[in-house]
């Protein structure tokens, strides 16, 4: 069995979508004739923490671990304690001076970002075990894109064939905009990545629109691979039935998502005595304090929302089996049309409907549509949200999901793509 080294910031008991895309890869990699070697640090600063998803760890899975030195506690040391965390990136409207500096630095002087320093020890490590171990090649994962630095200096000092896998833009990240980022700064991020995208000898990433948007930086030939959903995670059985009808939504609302016209759609229909009484809006995850207090405020959706706190794996999919629609949100920006969260795999796999709000002409539209395992509407079509929302609430609409096309992006076929993609760049010596 062939062996190849993948190296990755977010792995279990980190939790979020991030971890999830690799963690299944190497569960399916040894069906394919490659055996998987995680490289991860030993001591990741991150924010949510699943240790459901150990269970897909095989105790037969070699995991190396090195140490790393982040400078997340220097901005809590001056900012009374609190450590920033992503989500406060995106709230600008609430952020304090010594934030707004704090994020300044992280945008022009950590570049690409904070895990830089990591970069020449994981490389000095990695140069030895590569030698020593027969590895064939090596697969980097960002962000942070800091991993690609890595697989850069490992393609340079060994010759090892390197795919790396882009899960979001770099450069064209709309996230950088929150940094306030110099010119000095912008250019310094495009060289890295232009450097990446020339000396990888093959180049993933989820999406058809970010597969363009790196081809008009380096015109090169690259691969989409989704991300998808675990068929063994899934049970589909039928909801209880409760005249509640629960919409769920899973994961971060923030500025970027607040879905305003869904809200307006929820209280126009909430006026008909016999939809109010059945509305029951839950929301899972990470919610921005601004669109909490707006709820709240509200005599209306105050009754009808709850907010629940970030939850096990696990605890989401029993959540989908229970709910009667899923609410998908795609950030209100400008990489909006080629973003495809990782959520959107298994709401599909839960075969309950979806209502997403986003880009109708987009990636998420493409496939929601090419599998009929829901609707698309763009973030102002208040008219149309309210609509699909109201035939749903009336029992109106009969889900008919396309089998054939939604096993496309089951973890296992998705695993398949990737290994023919490793024989593929093993064959070009």
């Amino acid at each position: 069995m062939k062996k190849v080294l993948i190296i990755t910031y977010y792995w279990p008991p980190s939790g979020g979508g991030g971890v999830q895309r690799w963690l299944k890869f190497a569960k399916y990699l040894p069906e394919f004739n490659w055996e998987p070697i995680i490289f991860t640090p030993e001591n990741p600063d991150f924010d949510n923490k699943d240790e459901t998803l150990l269970k897909d760890v095989s105790q037969e899975l070699e995991v190396l671990k090195l140490p790393i030195w982040e400078p997340y506690h220097l901005f809590a040391k001056v900012n009374k304690g609190k450590k920033m965390k992503q989500g406060v990136v995106n709230d600008q409207g609430s952020q304090s001076l010594m934030t707004k500096l704090a994020l300044f630095v992280r945008g022009n002087f950590f570049i690409p970002d904070p895990r830089r320093f990591w970069v020449k020890p994981a490389s000095d490590f990695l140069v030895r075990f590569i030698h020593d171990n027969d590895i064939e090649a090596i697969v980097t994962t960002g962000p942070p894109h800091s991993m690609h630095l890595i697989g850069l200096n490992l393609k340079k000092r060994t010759g090892i064939k390197w795919l790396a896998d882009f899960r979001d833009p770099w450069s064209k990240w709309d996230m950088l905009d929150n940094f306030s980022l110099t010119s000095i700064a912008r250019w310094r991020h495009k060289r890295l990545e232009k450097k990446v995208l020339t000396k990888a000898d093959q180049i993933v990433t989820v999406s058809e629109t970010w597969a363009g948007e790196l081809n008009s930086i380096v015109d090169r030939g690259y691969k989409v691979i989704t991300n998808g959903f675990d068929e063994s995670d899934f049970e589909n059985k039928p909801r209880k039935q409760s005249e509640t009808f629960v919409i769920s939504h899973f994961g971060l609302i923030n500025h970027f998502r607040n879905p305003a016209n869904f809200w307006k759609a929820v209280k126009q229909l909430a006026v008909q005595p016999e939809l109010a009484s059945r509305i029951k809006v839950q929301l899972y995850g990470t919610i921005d304090q601004s669109i909490i207090d707006f709820i709240k405020s509200d005599e209306i959706l105050k009754p009808l929302v709850e907010f629940k706190k970030p939850v096990s794996h696990e605890e989401v999919l029993k959540a989908y089996s229970e709910s009667d629609l899923l609410l998908l949100l795609l950030n209100d920006s400008k990489n909006a049309k080629g973003h495809i969260p990782g959520k959107l795999f298994e709401y599909m796999a839960s075969q309950r409907p979806i209502l997403a709000l986003g880009p109708e002409e987009g990636d998420s539209a493409q496939i929601i549509n090419q599998t009929n395992t829901g609707n698309v509407y763009h973030w102002d079509n208040l008219e149309g949200i309210k609509g699909q929302l109201e035939k749903y609430l009336k029992g109106e609409v009969e889900l008919l999901v396309d089998q054939a096309q939604l096993i496309k992006y089951s973890r296992k076929s998705t695993t398949s793509d990737l290994a023919q993609l490793l024989d593929k760049i093993g064959e070009n010596n």
